[in-house]
């Protein structure tokens, strides 16, 4: 059984401290990135780059040696990001390129798993992650790679904003929308490949998504958006992982932190909607 004394201080056990510098990260990474996924309408092509990453991962896990994940999930993205740019250039419906890279990638991922000696365990780490045995690497991978999502969205942040509320004006403003497109799905791109080794590709899309859509449901100005998405992610991220823990280690029930995780973020995430439907401010809009 766990003990009190074991809840008190796994936060001084090295494995838990690299796994909450992990969800910290990824949870204000996430947090800024996440609410102009949401403000643009952008989940379903986050998903098709999440599952786009998948084979990346499954080929490095499969053919190469340490390193090899992380290499295959950027080559990856980076080609999943410029094909959608260029068929959204060429006047495709997103939705439609973004269901065949989905399908086409994932597919290509689930074969090459299938491949392996231990397919079902390869397949439970790649899509739950392995955030109880992160490496310190992983850790330093994952830090600079959010900086540079961030950084990437904080550069591009005005034309990011007028893009998300009016492509028309942003248009006329003189911003290159293909540029302000490009930027933020780089940004995407980042945070799932930083993201989806140690966490799995479930995580990322839960991760992404959830806290923006939880903030838009109750933020009422631009800022709120923010604060709520960041602090949801990080607090978010850390009561799945607790849970996973007590639950692992106190009841000895083996659960991935990654789903518990994503587990946290949707149960929250419906009584947000549920308590918004009950409560129903009168003035209620969405952000100003």
């Amino acid at each position: 059984m766990i003990t009190l004394d074991l809840l008190l201080h796994f936060w001084t056990m090295p494995f838990m401290v690299r796994a909450v510098i992990v969800i910290v990260t990824l949870g204000v990474t996430a947090g800024v990135v996440g609410v102009f996924v949401n403000l643009r309408g952008l989940e379903f092509l986050t998903d098709g780059l999440t599952h786009a990453v998948f084979p990346g991962i499954a080929a490095g896990v499969a053919f190469a040696s340490s390193g090899g994940p992380f290499w295959g999930a950027a080559i990856a993205a980076a080609a999943a990001t410029a094909f959608l740019s260029l068929l959204a250039r060429r006047g495709v419906s997103s939705d439609a390129a973004v269901a065949v890279v989905l399908v086409a990638m994932f597919s290509v991922g689930v074969v090459i798993v299938s491949r392996s000696h231990d397919a079902s365990g390869q397949l439970e780490q790649l899509l739950f992650g392995h955030l109880f045995t992160v490496s310190v690497t992983e850790v330093i991978v994952t830090a600079v790679i959010g900086a540079l999502a961030i950084a990437t969205v904080l550069i591009t942040v005005r034309s990011q904003v007028m893009t998300a509320f009016d492509r028309d004006a942003a248009r006329a403003a003189g911003y290159r929308l293909t540029l302000v497109d490009l930027s933020l799905n780089v940004a995407i791109a980042l945070v799932v490949v930083s993201a989806s080794i140690a966490v799995g590709n479930l995580l990322v899309i839960a991760i992404l998504i959830v806290p923006g859509a939880l903030a838009r449901v109750w933020a009422r100005r631009l800022t709120s958006l923010f604060t709520i998405a960041l602090s949801f992610a990080v607090l978010g991220g850390l009561a799945g992982l607790v849970g996973a823990f007590t639950i692992s280690v106190g009841l000895d029930i083996p659960i991935p932190p990654g789903a518990a995780i994503a587990a946290v973020f949707v149960a929250a995430y419906l009584l947000a909607l549920l308590l918004f439907v009950i409560v129903r401010r009168p003035n209620a809009g969405g952000p100003r």
